[in-house]
């Protein structure tokens, strides 16, 4: 018995049927995915370097595969896609150093911990 693919290949027939099980919204998601990724203020090509790199942070292998191709064809260059990609590193580990702020006041707020120069008991 084979097992699964953990990310199935995207194919015609399972586009199809996501569409044949909720096709207003499918076509309310398509549409306001071309109208998010149309230019603007933002041009295309940095909304889809900006969407790698959350891609990235939301970790959706579609999605990054997706979006590069996307980036690609808006003009992004390698360079341009990895940056996108380190500053999406950047920023997740730097969510996690900001969160220990949390963790801290717990251990500061704690009488069970002891705090430095103090005699374990």
């Amino acid at each position: 018995m084979t097992q699964p693919e953990l990310y199935p290949a995207v194919t015609r027939e399972l586009a199809a049927k996501r569409t044949e099980l909720a096709p207003e919204i499918d076509a309310a998601f398509k549409g306001f995915s071309e109208r998010v990724f149309a230019p603007g203020a933002l041009p295309t090509k940095m909304k889809q370097l900006i969407a790698v790199a959350v891609a990235h942070v939301t970790q959706c292998p579609y999605c990054i595969r997706g979006h590069t191709k996307a980036a690609l064809r808006a003009g992004a260059t390698h360079q341009e896609l990895m940056e996108a990609i380190w500053v999406a590193v950047e920023m997740r580990a730097g969510g996690a150093f900001a969160h220990s702020t949390l963790a801290l006041s717990v251990m500061e707020a704690s009488s069970e911990a002891p705090r430095p120069g103090q005699p374990q008991t």
